[in-house]
């Protein structure tokens, strides 16, 4: 994990994706997208359904090496409010020990409204800790520093004639996109304009790589 500032507060950032406030003891993760898979499956589209386990086993990973004691999921948790029922017994027993062992919120997304079963936790729309909000959609009216996902943030760049995809975070002034933990999610570019709306500008993608916070200025 490499050092990101936002906003007065300093974080941790992961190249997964997740973002560690020593200060709280927290992990923030936006937009797991748990059982996409099976959703998919629904509708005759057959991947592999092995998707919520692999991001269950990932998390957990990053919540033993840090130690945390809380955890924000900022929306879009599961890719229906039904997904917790449909996951394999596996990654269900992985998930309910998280949420025992963790202060646990769930941020509301587009995809998760009126979780049926949301195996633990406490669900809220928006959470306010030590001035920052936590949602799950930029809001660019809102002037207060926030930490959003949705977009699923990714850097594309050409690289000795070969094109590049990373996970990355994007930041402004008062905005802070994370981007999808989730297995089995895609991404938007970094530079889209509907991104770009959203954090106002300047704007910059923030890419953690081993040892270092890489930093790509991003055009309106």
């Amino acid at each position: 994990m490499v050092p990101l500032s936002f906003a007065g507060h300093e974080f941790l950032a992961d190249p997964q994706g997740a973002l560690w406030w020593p200060e709280r003891r927290a992990l923030l993760v936006a937009d797991l997208h748990l059982e996409k898979a099976s959703w998919y499956a629904k509708l005759g589209q057959f991947l592999p359904p092995y998707d919520s386990q692999a991001t269950l086993a990932a998390l957990t990973e990053v919540v033993d090496r840090t130690g945390v004691e809380r955890l924000y999921c900022l929306g879009d948790s599961f890719h229906d409010k039904f997904g917790c029922d449909r996951l394999p017994e596996a990654a269900r027993a992985m998930l309910l020990a998280l949420t025992a062992r963790l202060d646990w919120t769930w941020i509301l997304g587009n995809h998760d409204p009126g979780f049926a079963d949301h195996c633990g936790g406490t669900l809220r729309e928006e959470v306010e800790v030590d001035g920052l909000i936590l949602r799950h959609e930029a809001d660019i009216r809102d002037p207060r520093p926030e930490l959003s996902g949705h977009y699923h943030p990714k850097l594309r760049l050409q690289v000795r004639g070969r094109r590049v995809s990373r996970r990355c975070f994007v930041a402004s002034g008062a905005k802070l996109i994370l981007p999808a933990f989730g297995a089995l999610t895609g991404g938007l570019d970094a530079g889209h304009k509907e991104i770009l709306r959203k954090v106002g500008s300047p704007a910059a993608a923030l890419v953690p790589v081993k040892d270092r916070l890489l930093k790509f200025p991003l055009a309106a």
